[in-house]
């Protein structure tokens, strides 16, 4: 009864996150942990596009939701996992999935490194992210397996390291700790980071890619930068124009805050705002584009002028305020086609700019 239950709750989880596995009705979900913690289609999908050869060894395999779509890539694909009944359900579930080039076995990571029956053209590692209260880890030092024991082993047995960690490390931190890395990718799905992905060769500088996918997995927004041209890049700063430009959340947490600048003209409103304006629009900025419509103060009155239906969408860029506060303040309700953008402009005001979508 209790196997019942789980099954039908995993299938409620699955039916979004992974839409394939759920038409089938003859897989077997593990846990709802294991759901949990798993890969959705669209990253996975994504992950595969990034890597493609001969053969490619998960070394985290999990419940194999991302070993299944390396398998179109690949001749050859081992999943490794150390817990032996969900190597066996996994054996079961690609089977079912109609998968046949992947080699299912029950061993640890650190124990498969240090005898690797033959090199790889891929590694690809997805670390636990827990630490020993239950809490999420954020740091490559406590994840598990210990990515950074072994970085140069797996880089001595594949050409390539494909590493997944959690969208709260910080980026230039882990770059430093591992070295030789390639490219980072900051993967966001429907404006929702999901995860960093670094991809580790025997390489200098690495580029960063800010990437925003659908929820089908398809890219919808991709913008790519190193951190040596965010330093250098020039960026011109002035007050509001016709339009208004948010980043996406994957440029927010790569940091392409000058890059991006840069690459579409934009003035930049204050060093810290991360809002972007134009006289033109332009309608491939990665991000949300936005129709100025007034510059107002933070006085109920004066955005009332612009707000007969008393309600707006409100969002904090650079300002003392959190939007609670700014909501208690105006009474204004959540909704409607207007936006406030509370921020601090070139010359250190406080400002709120209304604006409409472009």
């Amino acid at each position: 009864m209790r196997e019942a239950v789980l099954q039908i709750q995993a299938r409620r989880k699955a039916q979004h996150k992974l839409p394939g596995w759920f038409a089938n009705d003859h897989i077997f979900y593990p846990s709802l942990l294991a759901l949990e913690q798993c890969s959705s289609e669209a990253t996975a999908r994504f992950k595969a596009g990034l890597a493609t050869g001969r053969t490619l060894v998960d070394l985290t395999g999990g419940m194999g939701v991302d070993t299944a779509a390396f398998s179109s890539g690949f001749e050859q694909v081992t999943h490794v996992e150390q817990n032996a009944e969900l190597s066996e359900i996994t054996a079961y579930n690609l089977g079912q999935l109609g998968i046949t080039n992947v080699r299912v076995v029950n061993a640890r990571c650190e124990d498969w490194l240090a005898a690797p029956p033959e090199p790889a053209d891929w590694l690809y590692l997805d670390p636990a992210r827990r630490d020993d209260a239950g809490g999420k880890a954020v740091r490559l030092q406590d994840c598990e397996p210990p990515v950074l024991d072994f970085r140069e082993k797996m880089l001595k047995t594949a050409a390539h390291v494909l590493l997944k960690t959690s969208p709260m490390l910080d980026i230039d931190a882990a770059v430093r700790d591992l070295g030789q890395v390639a490219a980072v990718y900051v993967v966001a799905v429907e404006n929702e980071v999901k995860e960093l992905l670094f991809h580790l060769t025997r390489t200098a500088e690495p580029e960063i890619f800010a990437v925003n996918l659908a929820k089908t997995g398809e890219v919808a927004e991709e913008f790519r930068f190193t951190r040596r041209g965010e330093v250098a890049a020039k960026v011109a700063f002035g007050l509001p124009e016709a339009f208004v430009y948010e980043p996406n959340a994957a440029m927010l947490k790569a940091g392409a805050f000058r890059s991006v600048a840069a690459a579409f003209g934009l003035r930049k409103l204050h060093a810290n705002s991360h809002l972007y304006t134009s006289t033109d629009l332009r309608r491939d900025f990665p991000g949300r584009a936005f129709r100025l419509v007034a510059v107002s103060k933070l006085d109920k009155k004066a955005l009332a002028a612009h707000l007969p239906g008393g309600q707006a969408n409100i969002a904090v860029r650079n300002f003392p305020m959190t939007v609670a506060d700014i909501r208690k303040k105006t009474a204004l309700r959540d909704g409607g086609d207007t936006y406030l953008f509370a921020t601090t402009d070139v010359d250190n005001r406080k400002i709120v700019l209304v604006c409409e979508k472009a």
